[in-house]
C-alpha cells in the first residue's frame, strides 16, 4: 500500500516542481524589488541626509565668522564710544585725534564713523567730508531707531551711504550701526547720536565664498521681518525672476526644515547671526539630488534585472532536483509532529537519504531522551521536597518535652495533660503518613495545637485568633507552611511583648478566583529593612531564631510544588507588625487531586494543575 502512495506521489512531482518554481520566481522578483527598493530609497536617504550635514556645517561656520566679524565691528563701536566719546570734550583736539585714529585703525572694515548731535548737527567725522545739502539727518532710519531705544545698537539693512559729499563721485554699500550717546561739549552735558558704516563687503564676502563652491545649495542672510541682506540671485528677485520664501524662513528658529516652493519642496537650514536679529539661511533646492539620483537609478535597473535572470535560472534548477525528495521527507515529518508514527521518508539525492536517517534516528533519540528527562525531573523534584520536608527544627519538640516534664514535676497535670494531647495531635498532622498534601483543615488543626503548646509556654502573653471560614477547610494545602510562620510571628513579633502589650496573631483566610490567600499577622515588633529585603531570597541575611524550616522553606516548598506564581508575600514595617500572605491555588482536596499533586510535577510556570 505504500509502495502505490509513494508511486503516486512520483507521478505528481512535476506538479510540485512547477508550483515550487513559480514560488520562486514569485519570491525572486519580490525579493528582488524590493531590495532594489531599499537601496535606493536608503541611497536617496543617505544623498539628502549628506546635504544637509554638509548645509549645517557651511551655516554654522559661516554664522561663527559673521558672529566674529560683527564683533569686531561692535567692539570698534564701543570703543568710540566709551573710550573716546565718554572720556574726551567733543572739542578738544584728543577727542578729534583719537576719533581719526580709531577710523585710520580700522578703515579695513568700516566706512565712516559720524557723531551727531541732538539737534541732529554733525559734530565730528572720519573721514573728514562736508555733509550733502538737503539731507534730513533726523529723518534717517539709524538716527530715529538710536533715538527711540537708547540703550541698543541698532544695525540697518544694506544701503549706499548719502550722507557725505565724494568728489570722486563713488557710491559705498554699508550697514549703519548706531546708537544714543552721552556728549561731554565743556561743562555741558548733552547727547547725540554715534554712527559706524560697516563695509558691506563684510557681509558680502563671506556669503560669496560659501555661494560659489556650494555645488547647487545657495545661501543667502536675511533680517526677522524676511528683508534679504544678501542673495546670490538677487538681480532676479528685484526683476522677479525669481522668487524667494525669506519672510517663511525667518519665522524658523535655528534648525533643519522642509518647505514648499515653486520647483517642488526644498530643505533650509537656519542660523542666527548672533545680536542683530538676522537670519543665515541655506537652501538644498530638490532638484540638487536629482542628477545623482538618477544616475543611481539606472545602475540599480541594470544590477536587478541581470541578478534576476541569475536567480531564475537556479531557482529552475534546484527545485528540479531538490523539490520532491524534500517535499516527501517535509510530509512525513509534519505527520510525525502531528502525533502520528509514520517512517521517516528516505529518499531522493545521497543528501536527502542521509537527511531522512539523520532525522529518524533523531526523533527516537528525543523521545528516549524525554523520558528520561522525565524520570530525573520527578525524582528530583521529589528529592527537593522530601529535603525541604526534612528540615523541621526538633528544637520545639525538645522545648515542648522539657515544659511537659517540669509540668509534672511541678504537679501541673492539667497543664501537661493538655501539653500531651496538643502534642499528640501536632505530630499526628506532620507526619500524615508521609504525605505532603493535606486538607486546609489539617493544616489548621495542626497550627492550633502548635499555638495551644506556645500558649502555654509563654503564659498566655499574647492570643491567637483563627478567622478562616470553614468552605477552605477541604482545599489542598503543602503540609507544615502555617506553623512556621506562626513560631516566626512569635519569636520576631508578640514573643518578647509584655502581657499587658495586647500581643495578638491573627490567622485569616479568603478564596479570590481561582486562589486563596491565608494571611498570618501580628502586632508584634516588626522587621527591618533589609531583612524585609532578604527574608524570601537569603537565608544568610535574615536572624537566626524561629522554625529551622523558615519563610524561605516555606516559600521554596509552595513554589515547588505550584509553580513560579505562588508562595509567601511579606509586609511589615518596624514597631507595626508583620503580615505573611500564603497564595496557594484553590484545588479541591480529593483523593484524586492530592495523588495527582504527590505524583504528577507541575511545571514551575504553574500551568499544569487542575483546577476542578
Amino acid at each position: 500500500m505504500r509502495g502505490k502512495e509513494s508511486v503516486k506521489k512520483r507521478k505528481g512531482g512535476f506538479n510540485i516542481q512547477s508550483i515550487i518554481m513559480s514560488v520562486l520566481m514569485a519570491s525572486t522578483l519580490i525579493t528582488i524589488t524590493i531590495m532594489g527598493l531599499l537601496l535606493y530609497y536608503r541611497f536617496k536617504l543617505a544623498m539628502d541626509n549628506t546635504a544637509v550635514s554638509n548645509t549645517e556645517a557651511t551655516v554654522e561656520s559661516s554664522v561663527d565668522r559673521l558672529n566674529s566679524d560683527l564683533l569686531d565691528i561692535r567692539q570698534i563701536f564701543n570703543a568710540a564710544n566709551y573710550n573716546i566719546i565718554q572720556e574726551f570734550d567733543i572739542s578738544s583736539q584728543e577727542f578729534a585725534k583719537q576719533f581719526s585714529l580709531l577710523y585710520e585703525t580700522n578703515s579695513d572694515k568700516i566706512q565712516s564713523m559720524a557723531l551727531y548731535g541732538s539737534d541732529g548737527n554733525l559734530i565730528a567725522s572720519e573721514p573728514v567730508s562736508l555733509e550733502k545739502e538737503n539731507v534730513e539727518i533726523k529723518n534717517q532710519d539709524w538716527y530715529q531707531n538710536a533715538e527711540n531705544a537708547i540703550e541698543n545698537i541698532h544695525f540697518s539693512m544694506p544701503h549706499v551711504q548719502n550722507l557725505f559729499q565724494d568728489g570722486t563721485y563713488r557710491y559705498h554699500r554699508v550697514i549703519s550701526l548706531s546708537r544714543s550717546v552721552d556728549i561731554n561739549d565743556g561743562d555741558r552735558p548733552g547727547s547725540g547720536v554715534l554712527l559706524v558704516d560697516m563695509k558691506y563687503s563684510v557681509v558680502e564676502n563671506v556669503l560669496k565664498q560659501i555661494n560659489e563652491s556650494s555645488d547647487g545649495v545657495y545661501y543667502y542672510v536675511c533680517n526677522r521681518d524676511g528683508e534679504l541682506l544678501y542673495h546670490p540671485r538677487r538681480a532676479e528677485i528685484d526683476r522677479e525672476l525669481f522668487k524667494e520664501n525669506s519672510l517663511k524662513a525667518a519665522g524658523y528658529e535655528d534648525g533643519v526644515y522642509e518647505i514648499s516652493s515653486g520647483d517642488g519642496k526644498e530643505n533650509v537650514i537656519v542660523g542666527s547671526i548672533s545680536y542683530t536679529g538676522w537670519k543665515l539661511i541655506g537652501v538644498i533646492p530638490e532638484s540638487v539630488q536629482t542628477a545623482n539620483i538618477n544616475n543611481f537609478r539606472y545602475y540599480i535597473f541594470t544590477t536587478i534585472i541581470i541578478l534576476m535572470m541569475l536567480l531564475l535560472e537556479g531557482n529552475r534548477l534546484i527545485s528540479q532536483k531538490v523539490s520532491k525528495p524534500i517535499r516527501e521527507l517535509d510530509a512525513s515529518v509534519k505527520a510525525y509532529e502531528a502525533g502520528e508514527k509514520p517512517d521517516i521518508y528516505i529518499g531522493g539525492s545521497l543528501e536527502v537519504r542521509h537527511l531522512g536517517h539523520s532525522v529518524q534516528k533523531s526523533y527516537e533519540q528525543i523521545e528516549q531522551l524525554m523520558e528520561e528527562i522525565m524520570r530525573q525531573q520527578n525524582e528530583r523534584r521529589k528529592s527537593e521536597l522530601d529535603a525541604l520536608q526534612s528540615q523541621i527544627n526538633p528544637h520545639f519538640l525538645y522545648n515542648t518535652l522539657e515544659s511537659i516534664t517540669w509540668m509534672v514535676e511541678a504537679q501541673k497535670n492539667r497543664e501537661a495533660v493538655i501539653m500531651i494531647s496538643e502534642l499528640a495531635k501536632l505530630l499526628r498532622v506532620s507526619l500524615s503518613r508521609g504525605k505532603t498534601i493535606i486538607p486546609i483543615k489539617d493544616e489548621l488543626q495542626h497550627s492550633r495545637s502548635y499555638m495551644n503548646i506556645q500558649l502555654v509556654r509563654y503564659k498566655e502573653r499574647f492570643k491567637i485568633d483563627f478567622q478562616i471560614d470553614e468552605e477552605l477547610y477541604n482545599y489542598c494545602i503543602v503540609k507544615l507552611v502555617i506553623q512556621p510562620i506562626l513560631e516566626n510571628a512569635i519569636y520576631y513579633g508578640v514573643g518578647h511583648m509584655d502581657e499587658d502589650d495586647d500581643g495578638r496573631i491573627v490567622v485569616s483566610g479568603e478564596k479570590k478566583d481561582n486562589d486563596i490567600y491565608i494571611s498570618i499577622e501580628d502586632n508584634g515588633m516588626g522587621m527591618r529593612k533589609e531583612v524585609l529585603e532578604n527574608i524570601l531570597t537569603d537565608n544568610n541575611k535574615v536572624p537566626k531564631h524561629g522554625s529551622g524550616v523558615g519563610v524561605i522553606n516555606v516559600h521554596s516548598r509552595i513554589k515547588l510544588m505550584f509553580g513560579e506564581g505562588y508562595g509567601l508575600t511579606v509586609y511589615s514595617e518596624p514597631d507595626e507588625g508583620t503580615k505573611v500572605v500564603i497564595h496557594i491555588p484553590a484545588i479541591p482536596y480529593t483523593k484524586e487531586n492530592a495523588e495527582k499533586l504527590e505524583m504528577q510535577k507541575y511545571s514551575q510556570r504553574g500551568n499544569a494543575h487542575e483546577k476542578e
